[in-house]
C-alpha cells in the first residue's frame, strides 16, 4: 500500500521550516507499522534536510556556511532570471536534496533523538512550496 499526501509550506524567505510533525500527521491515518516515508519538495530552489532539531545555532551555522559556499549575486553566475539569489538558490538545492527517505518502524518515524525533517527555503523572498509525502508499508 502507498498513500500520498500533499501540502504547502508558506516560507518567509531564506529559512528552515521543520516538517517533522507535519509528516507525522500524514502518517496518523495511514496505519503503517513498518515501512518508508518518502518526502519530496517540488521546487528547484528549496530543499529538504534531516538536521539537528534541539539547537537552532546548528541551522544558523548551516545557513552561514552556505552563504559563503554559494553567495548571492556572484558575478560568475550567468543565470539571474529571477534576481541575485536565483542561481545561489539552485546551487544550494543541488548540494542538498529535494527528497528524503525516512524509515517507519512500529508506526513511528525512525529518526534519531535530535533529528528533525526540514524544508530549507533558499530564496530570500517568501514562497509557497509544495511537498508530497508518500508512505509505503
Amino acid at each position: 500500500m502507498i498513500r500520498h499526501t500533499q501540502f504547502q509550506v508558506h516560507t518567509r524567505g531564506r529559512s528552515l521550516h521543520e516538517l517533522t510533525d507535519v509528516v507525522r500527521e500524514c502518517m496518523a491515518t495511514a496505519e503503517i507499522g513498518d515501512g518508508l516515508a518518502h518526502i519530496f519538495v517540488h521546487h528547484t530552489s528549496a530543499s529538504l534536510i534531516v538536521c539537528e532539531n534541539a539547537d537552532a545555532d546548528v541551522r544558523r551555522d548551516l545557513d552561514a556556511f552556505f552563504a559563503r559556499l554559494a553567495p548571492d549575486g556572484d558575478p560568475n553566475y550567468l543565470h539571474k532570471m529571477e534576481g541575485e539569489d536565483d542561481m545561489s538558490a539552485h546551487i544550494r538545492t543541488v548540494l542538498t536534496l529535494t527528497s528524503l527517505a525516512v524509515p517507519i518502524v512500529a508506526g513511528r518515524l525512525d529518526l534519531g533523538t535530535w533529528q528533525g525533517i526540514y524544508l530549507w527555503e533558499h530564496r530570500t523572498t517568501p514562497h509557497v512550496r509544495k511537498v508530497t509525502v508518500s508512505l509505503q508499508g
